[in-house]
């Protein structure tokens, strides 16, 4: 019995798609006859939407595919497919350098937003409107502080550098945003049991009477029939003697 290691297998150029795949894609080259050889790349394209169901969600998943089928030939293979070979070029294109912005950021510990947000409550006429942006700047370096020393900060040392930061036309509110209470009377559920109801013995403010149904029918609930118990009541054992 031969064993085969991977030190002396093929390089698998897609190994997300398993040996037995490159191998039947290495089969596949050899194939002489055009037409069986399409065949035998369209099975092996239902193969590979298989192995990888995740790329079904993708738009047009199928081109994907054959271009992947090109990439374990090496970009050798020969077919009529539906959709244009790839060339190495454009599977390998190194993706352009994004430009980093290289401007020079005065307090890189609050970020260059707060440089936006200083002009934008600088140009503010309206007062009001100018100090609501003051405490959103003020609440802003507040957070900014806490991600990059990881402990509150005193609202006296944030007022103190936002005077220094506008010149002193932004004074920060210690405190924060301001509170504002409802005034409105706050709702109470409405008590649906009867507090008047003032049970004694047992019963409440309900008039134990003997006649049951006057109890019942006026509100007052009697003994019912042979008139209420009492406990207190002494039981005469010689009275149906």
């Amino acid at each position: 019995m031969n064993l085969e290691y991977n030190t002396t297998r093929s390089k698998m150029l897609m190994p997300e798609y398993g040996r037995n795949v490159q191998k039947m894609v290495e089969f596949l080259v050899t194939i002489d006859d055009r037409e069986k050889r399409l065949r035998n790349a369209e099975a092996i394209i239902e193969l590979m939407a298989t192995l990888t169901p995740h790329l079904k969600t993708i738009e047009d998943y199928k081109h994907k595919l054959w271009d992947h089928l090109y990439q374990m030939t090496d970009f050798t293979l020969d077919v009529d497919a539906p959709y244009p070979a790839p060339t190495p070029e454009m599977v390998f294109k190194k993706p352009e350098v994004l430009p980093y912005p290289q401007e020079s950021i005065p307090n890189r510990h609050l970020g260059k937003n707060l440089e936006a947000l200083l002009v934008k409550a600088l140009a503010e006429t309206d007062d009001e409107k100018r100090q609501g942006f003051t405490q959103a700047i003020g609440y802003y370096m507040k957070l900014a502080y806490t991600n990059w020393h990881k402990e509150p900060v005193h609202d006296d040392m944030i007022k103190n550098e936002l005077l220094v930061l506008s010149d002193g036309k932004l004074v920060y509110e210690t405190g924060g945003y301001r509170v504002h209470f409802d005034n409105r009377p706050a709702f109470k559920p409405r008590n649906n049991n009867n507090n008047n109801r003032n049970f004694k013995g047992g019963g409440g403010n309900r008039n134990f009477n003997n006649g049951g149904r006057e109890g019942r029918d006026g509100g007052n609930f009697g003994n019912g029939g042979g008139g209420g118990y009492n406990k207190n009541r002494k039981f005469n054992k010689n009275k149906n003697k």
